[in-house]
């Protein structure tokens, strides 16, 4: 019989492991003194312990590996393994895009020499129930007119159809920020159930969708920078827009305080 510190060195775990392996049943010591509450193991334990670790390093959780122990079909244990391997290459593959976006930032403080002004964020932007009004803008300096007729117009519907708004109001842009003329943009208001459209306000789902995504909070005039910070980072993570991109509006320039705006970029991967 061989000492539970012993037989720990033999197999490389600790006498903690051991332990906990024989509390959940996986491995009970050959005899365990009455007096003095020692475990013993025996030479052919060592086996099942070393199967115990090989299937822990395949990333089997302790009840999968008690599962195999107990004895299961060939198909059933190829099927874990199988899960297991998906898995695995999952997290490689997040792994990989994580490297890419550490590299990136990396690349950016060595360029630059400082702190970045936005920090980048994938998100999966859910689905979500809206009130939209779209609208042309001639010219960029009648953004503010125009785009708060339009989220005049879908509060109208929201109010008038008993609906309630569940978020803060956001606007989905249909060209590059680049553009300042006949900018299309539609004012949205997120609601809680649908209801009929009316006076050229709609009412849809946005879909749920990938973005990077980053925070402005200063001057509207100054949210190129934010958005230059977007782009920046989207080309060098391996991504391109996809389409439209939104800003949600957290908080107004009311009252001597800054807009907050969350700035997102649906994206799809470059190529």
């Amino acid at each position: 019989m061989i000492r539970i510190g012993d037989f720990a060195r033999l197999s490389g775990v600790s006498v903690e492991t051991l332990r906990h392996y024989d509390e959940v049943g996986l491995l009970i010591p050959a005899r365990v003194d009455d007096f003095t509450g020692y475990r013993y193991y025996a030479p052919e334990q060592l086996a099942r312990l070393n199967r115990i670790l090989a299937l822990k390093d395949l990333g089997f959780s302790l009840r999968q590996v008690e599962e195999v122990l107990e004895g299961m079909t060939v198909e059933r244990l190829s099927g874990m393994l199988s899960l297991a391997r998906l898995q695995t290459e999952k997290q490689i593959a997040d792994d990989q895009v994580r490297l890419a976006r550490i590299t990136s930032r990396l690349r950016q403080l060595e360029l630059e020499k400082d702190m970045p002004d936005y920090d980048v964020l994938l998100k999966n932007l859910p689905p979500l129930l809206v009130a939209s009004r779209r609208v042309t803008v001639p010219t960029n300096d009648q953004v503010p007119a125009v785009l708060g007729k339009a989220y005049d117009d879908a509060y109208a519907l929201v109010k008038r159809t008993g609906a309630k708004e569940v978020g803060p109001c956001l606007a989905v842009w249909h060209q590059p920020a680049s553009v300042l003329e006949n900018e299309v943009v539609e004012a949205i208001v997120q609601i809680d159930r649908a209801v009929p459209p009316s006076g050229g306000v709609e009412v849809y789902e946005l879909p749920a969708v990938p973005a990077a995504s980053t925070v402005h909070s200063g001057p509207f005039a100054d949210m190129a920078h934010a958005h230059a910070a977007l782009l920046s980072w989207i080309d060098e993570n391996g991504f391109e827009p996809a389409g439209t991109y939104r800003e949600v509006y957290h908080q107004g320039a009311a009252e001597g305080r800054d807009p907050v705006v969350e700035i997102q970029y649906p994206l799809v991967r470059a190529g």
